[in-house]
């Protein structure tokens, strides 16, 4: 199989200029796919998937902490059911979370423990849209309830960053990255089921398959590793990236991983023979977070070069043989 490197010019695609200082850190579909939230400093953005366009609120969805309106967002995440946006503050160990279809913010989370010291990196949604999972810089994983906001469990405390937290499709086991070690957590007991080791650097970002077999892990060693879930077994360490993997991501149909890169690029691979399917190039700074839309039409890259790009992954250029 000949490697196929694409360009902006070459695949369909929308590019979206965000206004944004320090450029996008988090994208995410909504269920639907019609619509992507991202970061934009203070604040979250929703954009229509099809024009590129703003999708206008009532409100304007700010990170408002007792008044204080200028904390930075690092995570986004929608809700399973669509009703809510959560994000992840770059403030010591705040969450919010907003109504998805007006804006307005619903609740604001802070932990106050002597050892909660540092911002959220990293924020996630358990499958029934009930449990908010977050992940610090100061090594802090909690479970929260999303109707109270009340901390339901204290996975961890005080240990290495949590760069990455995600749930698996039925919402029973939660995997989080930090090191250079993956954990595998129960999440009805908090109970810690497996720690996958063999990256050599900080862990930035996992997924899970959605068979949830597998897990994917993109690493600042420059490598993207995938892991049997059940056993904890390494099967494929994925190379071709030059900088910190920030972000990796399965399609829907399991087939497909993408990776997102401060080398610039996003990586297309086959799951199952661990193959370069595509380079896409184009962002002009790292590449800080990928989604694929729920269809597996369309993938989502935010970069620090404040733009996001909609790639079109029905494209001839990707489908065609080689």
């Amino acid at each position: 199989m000949i490697m196929k490197t694409i360009s902006t010019q070459d695949l369909s695609y929308i590019t979206i200029e965000v206004a944004n200082k320090r450029g996008v850190y988090s994208v995410a579909f909504n269920l639907d796919g019609l619509t992507l939230a991202s970061d934009r400093d203070n604040t979250v953005q929703l954009w229509n998937v099809a024009t590129g366009q703003e999708v206008k609120m009532k409100q304007t969805f700010w990170v408002d902490i007792a008044g204080n309106f200028t904390a930075n967002i690092n995570s986004v995440a929608f809700s399973p059911d669509g009703r809510m946006i959560a994000g992840g503050i770059a403030e010591r160990e705040t969450i919010c979370i907003w109504d998805a279809a007006t804006g307005g913010q619903l609740r604001a989370i802070r932990e106050e423990t002597t050892n909660a010291l540092h911002w959220v990196n990293t924020v996630a949604f358990s499958a029934d849209s009930k449990i908010l999972a977050s992940g610090s810089e100061d090594g802090n994983l909690y479970l929260w309830d999303v109707a109270t906001g009340r901390k339901m469990k204290t996975l961890t405390e005080n240990t290495a960053n949590i760069f990455s937290v995600v749930f698996s499709w039925e919402g029973k086991t939660l995997a989080s990255g930090s090191d250079q070690t993956i954990q595998l957590w129960d999440t009805a007991t908090g109970e810690l089921l497996k720690a996958l080791t063999g990256h050599t650097d900080w862990v930035r970002s996992v997924a899970f398959s959605p068979d949830e077999q597998t897990l994917v892990s993109g690493s600042q060693d420059k490598t993207v590793r995938l892991w049997d879930t059940t056993t904890g077994q390494h099967l494929k360490t994925l190379t071709g990236h030059t900088s910190v993997v920030w972000s990796v991501a399965f399609s829907p149909d399991g087939r497909t991983l993408a990776s997102g890169s401060a080398d610039k690029t996003i990586r297309l691979w086959n799951t199952a023979t661990g193959e370069q399917r595509a380079i896409l190039t184009g962002h002009t700074a790292p590449i800080r977070s990928i989604a694929f839309s729920p269809d597996g039409v369309t993938l989502a890259s935010g970069s620090e070069d404040s733009t996001i790009r909609l790639w079109d992954l029905t494209s001839p250029m990707l489908l065609q043989k080689d």
